[in-house]
Order: C-alpha cells, then sequence, then structure tokens
C-alpha cells in the first residue's frame, strides 16, 4: 500500500476500531477490604443479610477457589495493577499515608492496558499504593499517582481509614483544602497542640484496642500525625456515601461505553463508623452493621447499571483485598458481639495468615448472556486480571510485563473448569497451592498477632490436603515428606524465576 492508499485507509480502520471498542463491555471491577469469605450470604452467612452480592452471584458465577495475592491490603492491591507478586519488589508491605507512589509511572498496568483497548479509565476509593515523591506537599499539586499509572480520572483516600491524611484527592489536589489552613503529616512524631489518643481519651468516641492513638479526626484517633486541612478532612459516616456517588457519578458521565471503573471501597476495613441509617441493622454491631453497608454500595452500583440500560453491556466483578479481621485496633465490640458467626466460613486464619483464611475470598462475576451463572471450583486470583482482561480486550502484553499473570478468562466466564495449575499466597509465611495440596513454608515468628489472627507460622513446613481438610486442621507434611520437598522446591523455583506467565512448575 503506498502512502495516499494508507492514508485513504486510515478513517476505515479508526472506524473499525471504533466499531471493536463499542462490541467491548464496560467493566467495573469492584474491591471491598478486609471482607471474609464467610461474611457474605452467598458464602454460607445467616447472621448478616447481603441481598445484593447475593443478587450478583445469582444472576453470575461464584468461585469457591479464588484469592488474593497476599493476605494484607498493599501488595494484593500492587499485584492486582502490576500482575506482579509483590514479593518480588521490595517496598510492597503495607504503606504508611505517606509513602511514595510505589508502581512506577509508565508501567505496564492494568489500568494502562485497558486504557489503550479503548477505556476510559476511572478509581474511586483507597489506594494505598502510595502517591508522590517522598516529602510530598499536600496542598499542591499530588503527582505522580493513579493519573500517571493508567487512570484517566481518580477520586481516592491515600492509604486507609485508619492513617492519616484524613482527606480525599481528586485526581492532583486535596478536596476542600482550604490554603489558609495548610496539611502536614508525620509519621514520626506529633505536632505540637494537635491532641492524640494516647494523651487525649476524653476527646474520642471510639477507644483503640491497640496502637491507633494518635492524631484525633472526626473522633477517632488514628495511625500518625496531622495538622491543618480541617475543612477537608472526611467524616467516616459519610465516607461509602462520598464513595459511592463518585462511583456513580463516573458511570452516569460515561454512558457510551467502554469504560473500567475500579471502585475499592473502604468498608468493612477500621474504624467502622456506618452511617446512622445502617447502625442497628444487625446484632453483631458496627461490623456487622458495616457489611449491610457495603452490600448497599454493590446494591447502588447494581441499580444504577439496570437505570441506565447498561447492565447487559457490563462485565461486573467483586471481590475482596484479603480475609477478615475481628479486632483490628479499634473497641467496636467486633470480639464481644461475633456470636456464632465465622467470618472466614470454613476456613483457618484471616488476615495477615498464611493460612486460607488470609488470601481465600469472596469472588463474583456477573456480564448477561455472557458469563455462565452458577458456582467454580476453578482456582484463579486477583494477580490474574491484567493478562485475563488484555486477552479479552485483544491487547497484545509486552514481554516484560505482567510476569506472574495467566489469562484465566475462559474461568471467569464460566466457559471452563480450570483456572490457574498453582498459586502463591503472600503472608509472613510464603505458601503454595497446587491442585488439592497446599505447603507453607517454615517460618519463625508468633503464632498469632496483636490481632489475635493465626500468622501461620511454624518453624517446620506444613502440608495440607485442602479437597479433604479445606480448613487446614490436619498438618500431613510427616506423613508425605516427598510431597513437602517436591513443593518447597516448585515454590522456591517460582520465588527465584522471571514469573509464573514465563515459566511453569
Amino acid at each position: 500500500m503506498d502512502r495516499r492508499q494508507f492514508l485513504g485507509a486510515l478513517p476505515l480502520l479508526a472506524g473499525a476500531r471504533a466499531l471493536a471498542a463499542e462490541r467491548l463491555p464496560n467493566i467495573i471491577y469492584m474491591y471491598a477490604d478486609d471482607l471474609g469469605y464467610g461474611d457474605v450470604g452467598c458464602y454460607g452467612a445467616t447472621r448478616v443479610k447481603t441481598p445484593n452480592l447475593d443478587r450478583l452471584a445469582g444472576s453470575g458465577i461464584r468461585f469457591t477457589h479464588a484469592h488474593s495475592s497476599s493476605a494484607t491490603c498493599t501488595p494484593s492491591r500492587y499485584s492486582l495493577m502490576t500482575g506482579e507478586y509483590a514479593f518480588r519488589q521490595k517496598g510492597t508491605g503495607v504503606l504508611p499515608g505517606d509513602a511514595a507512589l510505589i508502581v512506577k509511572p509508565g508501567r505496564y498496568t492494568l489500568p494502562a492496558m485497558l486504557r489503550d483497548a479503548g477505556y476510559d479509565t476511572g478509581v474511586v476509593g483507597k489506594w494505598h499504593l502510595g502517591l508522590g515523591a517522598r516529602d510530598l506537599d499536600w496542598n499542591g499539586e499530588i503527582t505522580p499517582g493513579p493519573l500517571e499509572v493508567g487512570f484517566n480520572y481518580s477520586f481516592i483516600f491515600p492509604a486507609t481509614g485508619d492513617r492519616v491524611p484524613c482527606v480525599f484527592v481528586e485526581n492532583h489536589r486535596v478536596v476542600g483544602l482550604d490554603p489558609k489552613d495548610p496539611i502536614r503529616v508525620s509519621y514520626d512524631k506529633p505536632f505540637p497542640g494537635e491532641p492524640t489518643g494516647a494523651a487525649n481519651p476524653e476527646l474520642l468516641k471510639m477507644r483503640p484496642s491497640h496502637g491507633h492513638d494518635n492524631t484525633i479526626v472526626n473522633g477517632i484517633s488514628r495511625i500518625g500525625y496531622m495538622t491543618g486541612g480541617k475543612a477537608a478532612r472526611w467524616v467516616d459516616e459519610d465516607m461509602a456515601d462520598t464513595l459511592t456517588r463518585k462511583a456513580v457519578a463516573f458511570v452516569e458521565r460515561k454512558r457510551s461505553p467502554p469504560f473500567f471503573l475500579y471502585f475499592a471501597t473502604h468498608d468493612i476495613h477500621v474504624p467502622r463508623v456506618p452511617h446512622p441509617r445502617f447502625v442497628g441493622k444487625t446484632d453483631m454491631g458496627p461490623r456487622g452493621d458495616v457489611i449491610v453497608e457495603l452490600d448497599w454500595c454493590v446494591g447502588k452500583m447494581l441499580d444504577t447499571l439496570d437505570r441506565l440500560n447498561l447492565t447487559r453491556h457490563t462485565l461486573f466483578i467483586f471481590s475482596s483485598d484479603n480475609g477478615p479481621v475481628v479486632d483490628d485496633g479499634y473497641r467496636d465490640q467486633a470480639p464481644e458481639r461475633l456470636g456464632d458467626h465465622k467470618p472466614a466460613g470454613p476456613l483457618r486464619g484471616g488476615k495477615y495468615s498464611a493460612y486460607d483464611g488470609g488470601t481465600r475470598v469472596p469472588f463474583l462475576a456477573r456480564w448477561p448472556g455472557h458469563v455462565r451463572r452458577g458456582v467454580s471450583d476453578a482456582m484463579v486470583s486477583q494477580v490474574d486480571l491484567l493478562a485475563s482482561l488484555a486477552g479479552f480486550t485483544g491487547q497484545p502484553l509486552p514481554a516484560d510485563a505482567a510476569p506472574d499473570s495467566i489469562d484465566v478468562m475462559p474461568a471467569i466466564l464460566g466457559k471452563s473448569k480450570q483456572g490457574r495449575s498453582h498459586v502463591v499466597e503472600y503472608a509472613t509465611a510464603q505458601s503454595l497451592i497446587v491442585g488439592d495440596w497446599k505447603v507453607i513454608q517454615a517460618h519463625a515468628g508468633p503464632r498469632r498477632n496483636v490481632t489475635g489472627n493465626e500468622t501461620g507460622n511454624d518453624p517446620q513446613p506444613q502440608l495440607f490436603n485442602l479437597k479433604e481438610d479445606i480448613g487446614e486442621k490436619e498438618n500431613v507434611a510427616a506423613r508425605y515428606p516427598e510431597k513437602v520437598r517436591e513443593m518447597l522446591a516448585a515454590l522456591e523455583r517460582i520465588q527465584q524465576g522471571k514469573g509464573d506467565r514465563f515459566q511453569g512448575l
């Protein structure tokens, strides 16, 4: 084709690409925080009602063997964004609120890939991957951040609900900041004149149980110290409403497909302070009530898609960043009012744990007419979303991108019973699941942490047959020493290798 023919064909090519883009579904990935495998009705919960999550499961596919890649939040989110196990990169542990961005701008990420595929990309909610560089000035342009790693729009809170700074950041600026009241943040020492939970417990409406006794915001003491920004500080009771309103607004603005929305909720992370209309909706106190609040958020998104006639044109995926925790730093009656509710369901452990309660999480997918309804036992991991959606949208992955991400889209659509062949779980002790077998590496350290959750630490390797013992009650390592050696060798090859995408076991 000569240059004149090529130029003449350009409008046709552009039209073909636009048509292809129109045929791709919108994608919503909704990411709960600390929601356990047993915290949802469709996974067996009875003492808390989750009608909207159950509705999502009933009209789509529910996975019983889906995993976050870590038992804590930052590394799970890092893996989701990059398609890489977080243990491969230093500095990907749970970040303080003033951490620098840990995803290098320009890196091939999930939102960047979808943006290349023609998607308008947005993130609303919890970020916890760092912002800016060291010594960030919160009063000016906050960059780099989500916009520099693939998102077109961003409305986030920087870290967690229990960490300062307790403000929202829209695109590159703190929302509602009064320049006469500049924000300063420190994770080293308090600011003179600013009350803290440790020094001023009489100012608290919720007392800490361990840690969480630094700067007080909205009557709740946090991790870290901040001063200034009084007009910009969030009100905990309104966080779910604020974030859901922003997520709905993004969908309303993007009624011409395709769009990608990453909606990362605050619920059900601490501090658990539900809006008054959800208080008392369960008999489990604030922890139960914020599960109901989270379910309401899901319902608002589903209703929005129905109202805009987008339901049949949207792939909706819901999951959680790690397993559950009951007492994570505040006296909110969660342990006392738990009763017979099992946050991890039949699983052992929870958040921070190498046992499956730490990383086996709810995972639901719906796309009417395309996702086959039912229940799937296929093993999938959140690290797989990048490769899966890249293949689905026709985007070839660069050679060095998403090293641990496997295309499991046939399983997500319910068209295959096979997911990935193995998965690595990342806690203080790392573990590997292959088929029915799971091995946990030997790791020194306490058997339980300050939250009371089991860590999975043991001076000797542990081996479990998950098909026969999903609750990991019987360590059979002594009975099958050869299997232990085989699986530990495989885990070491994965740890030292270039990535699951490039090598087998």
